[in-house]
C-alpha cells in the first residue's frame, strides 16, 4: 500500500480528501470532465463585478478586448505555474509550491490560498444571498421587511448545501458539476443576447464613468483586470488538475475551461454597468426579462455562485491538509474551516466586505503574480520539470526541500521583489500608477521580476548543496 493511501484510510478519508499525490488509477477526470469542472467553477458572480470594474474605464468594445487578453494571460501565466507539475505528480497547488518555499515555507501559500478563496466564497454567498431575496420578492414570498433574515438564512443554507455536496468529495464536484454546466452555459449566453439586443443604444452612447482620458492607460488597466482575476485560480487549479491523468490532457481544459469563460460572462457585467449603471443581474433581469424569465435569471445566478462556492471550499479543504494540525482531521473537520469563517463574514459582515472588493481584486495581483512567476522559473526551467515526490513530504532538517530552518530565500526574496515592484507601478487601494504601468500592467513585471530575483538567488542556494536541485 503506497504511503499516500496508508494516510487515506488512517484518517477514513479517500485519496482525493488528502494532499497526498493521487494514483495513476485515482486520477479519472478526462479532458471533457475536467473542462466541465472548470467552467462550472469559472461561471459566477465575480464575474459580472470583473466586468463593472472595466466598464468604469472602457467602451464595450475595447472592454471586451481587454478582458479577454487580460484573462488569457492570467489563465497562462496559472497554467504554466501550477499544471506541469500538478498535473505530472497528482499534487495540488500548495504541495507544488513547497520546492520554492521550503518544508515550512508552506504557510506562505497556504495563507495566501486560505485568504483567497475563503474572500472569494464570500463574495459569491453575498451575492446568493442578494439574489435568494430578489427571487422571493420577485415571485411574492416575502416582503421587504424580511430582506435582511431572508438574505441571512439563505446564505446559511448555501452553506449546508456545500458542506452536503463536498462530503463524497470529487464525486460531489462531478456530479453537481454535470447538473450545473448546461444550465450556465445555456442561461449565460440568453441573458447575453437579452441585454445586448434590447440596450444596445444606451451602451453604445454610454460614457465610462471614471476614464483616465488616455485610451492606453484605460486599456492596460482593463487587461491588468483581466489577468489579476484569472490569477485567483492558482488556489483552485492544483486541486481539480491533479484528478486528469497528466499535464497534457489539462492544458486545454485549463485555459479553455477557465480562461475563456470569465470574458464571456464579464460581457453581462461590462454591457449592464454601461447601460443601466449596475452590473449585478439581480437587479436587472426581472425589469428587462418579466418575472418568469427573470426569476430564471436569478435561478441561474444563484446555481453559478453555488458551483463555485463548492469548488473553492473543495481546493481549500485540500490545501488546508499541508497544515500538520490539520493532516489528519476528517474530512468533515476540514471542511467547516473552510465554511465557518465564510458564513460568519457572510451573515454578519456582508457590506463590509462588498464594498471593499476593488482592494481585495488588487491584492490577488500583489501577491499571485510573483508566486507564479517563481514556479514557472523553478519547475520549468532550473528543476527540468522534475521533483523528488518523497521530498514534498518530507519534513526532517535532511530533507531536500528543508533549505535553512524550512525555508527557501530565494522564494521569499522574490516574492519580496515582485510585491514592491508591483506596489511601485500600481497602487493596490488608490489604483495610482507609475511609468512604464500603462505600457506593461503590474501584474506582468511583478511575474518577472520575481522569478528573476528567485533564480538570481537560487544560483547561491544550490551552490550551498540546498534544494535538491542535483
Amino acid at each position: 500500500m503506497s504511503m499516500e493511501q496508508t494516510t487515506a484510510t488512517q484518517s477514513g478519508d479517500t485519496a482525493e480528501e488528502t494532499n497526498w499525490p493521487l494514483l495513476k488509477s485515482e486520477r479519472t477526470w478526462g479532458q471533457l470532465e475536467l473542462g466541465v469542472v472548470l467552467l462550472v467553477a469559472a461561471a459566477a458572480t465575480w464575474c459580472y463585478i470583473i466586468g463593472e470594474y472595466v466598464g468604469y474605464y472602457l467602451n464595450l468594445k475595447m472592454g471586451f478586448a481587454s478582458m479577454t487578453a487580460g484573462s488569457m494571460i492570467g489563465i497562462l501565466l496559472v497554467t504554466l505555474a501550477v499544471v506541469p507539475s500538478a498535473g505530472r505528480y497528482g499534487i495540488d497547488s500548495i504541495v507544488s509550491a513547497r520546492p520554492q518555499f521550503g518544508s515550512r515555507g508552506w504557510i506562505i501559500p497556504v495563507f495566501l490560498q486560505y485568504t483567497s478563496i475563503i474572500g472569494w466564497n464570500c463574495l459569491l454567498l453575498i451575492f446568493f444571498g442578494k439574489t435568494a431575496v430578489q427571487l422571493l420578492l420577485t415571485i411574492g414570498v416575502i416582503d421587504e421587511s424580511l430582506s435582511g433574515t431572508a438574505q441571512a438564512i439563505a446564505t446559511l443554507l448555501a452553506c449546508a448545501v456545500v458542506f452536503y455536496v463536498l462530503l463524497s468529495g470529487k464525486t460531489g464536484i462531478e456530479r453537481i458539476s454535470n447538473v450545473l454546466f448546461f444550465f450556465i452555459l445555456g442561461v449565460g449566453a440568453w441573458m447575453t443576447w437579452l441585454l445586448l439586443s434590447t440596450k444596445s443604444d444606451a451602451i453604445a452612447a454610454a460614457e465610462p464613468a471614471y476614464a483616465s482620458g488616455s485610451l492606453r492607460w484605460d486599456y492596460v488597466t482593463g487587461v491588468e483586470i483581466g489577468i489579476v482575476s484569472l490569477l485567483s485560480w492558482w488556489p483552485y487549479i492544483g486541486a481539480m488538475v491533479r484528478v486528469a491523468p497528466n499535464a497534457s490532457s489539462a492544458v486545454k481544459p485549463a485555459m479553455l475551461g477557465m480562461g475563456l469563460p470569465v470574458p464571456l460572462l464579464s460581457v453581462i457585467g461590462l454591457a449592464a454597468i454601461l447601460a443601466l449603471g449596475i452590473s449585478d443581474p439581480s437587479q436587472w433581469m426581472v425589469e428587462l426579462g418579466g418575472v418568469f424569465y427573470g426569476s430564471i435569471a436569478l435561478l441561474f445566478v444563484l446555481a453559478a455562485n453555488l458551483g463555485t462556492a463548492i469548488i473553492g471550499v473543495y481546493a481549500t479543504a485540500v490545501g488546508l491538509r499541508s497544515v500538520p494540525s490539520f493532516e489528519r482531521l476528517p474530512w468533515t473537520a476540514t471542511l467547516l474551516l473552510g465554511l465557518v469563517p465564510v458564513a460568519i463574514i457572510t451573515v454578519i459582515l456582508p457590506d463590509l466586505f462588498f464594498s471593499n472588493f476593488g482592494t481585495f481584486l488588487a491584492f490577488i495581483g500583489v501577491f499571485f503574480a510573483p508566486l507564479c512567476g517563481i514556479q514557472i522559473v523553478d519547475f520549468l526551467i532550473l528543476r527540468n520539470q522534475r521533483l523528488n515526490l518523497r521530498a514534498l513530504y518530507d519534513n526532517s532538517d535532511s530533507a531536500a526541500y528543508y533549505y535553512w530552518a524550512g525555508f527557501n530565500p530565494a522564494g521569499l526574496l522574490g516574492m519580496a521583489a515582485g510585491f514592491v515592484t508591483y506596489v511601485y507601478l500600481l497602487d493596490p487601494i488608490t489604483y495610482a500608477s507609475r511609468a512604464p504601468y500603462d505600457f506593461m500592467t503590474a501584474s506582468l513585471p511583478a511575474a518577472v521580476i520575481g522569478g528573476l530575483v528567485f533564480w538570481i538567488v537560487t544560483i547561491a542556494v544550490r551552490g550551498a548543496g540546498r534544494g535538491g536541485y542535483d
